[in-house]
């Protein structure tokens, strides 16, 4: 089941991706499906009709792994009062 992930690329905005497995530390690229911008819109650097995008490393500053909505019902955040 793919994985909602946010990717921070180096000098780019963060964009909104598709994920099938997390990375592990061998890997030299990210394979990544459905890359759009966080506001749902697509992202301008890429043709239309991509269907998945190689990220390789040295292009990534960090990736944020989102909860699935299953995730998210057992997941308790942090509020002020």
């Amino acid at each position: 089941m793919a994985k909602t992930i946010i990717l921070h690329l180096t000098g780019e905005d963060p964009v909104l991706a598709d994920i099938d497995q997390e990375p592990q530390p061998s890997d030299m690229f990210v394979r990544v499906t459905n890359v759009r911008r966080r506001d749902g819109k697509p992202v301008h650097y890429l043709a239309a009709g991509v269907q998945a995008v190689i990220f390789p490393w040295s292009r990534i500053t960090f990736i944020e792994l989102m909860p699935s909505e299953e995730e998210r019902s057992s997941v308790v955040d942090f509020f002020r009062t």
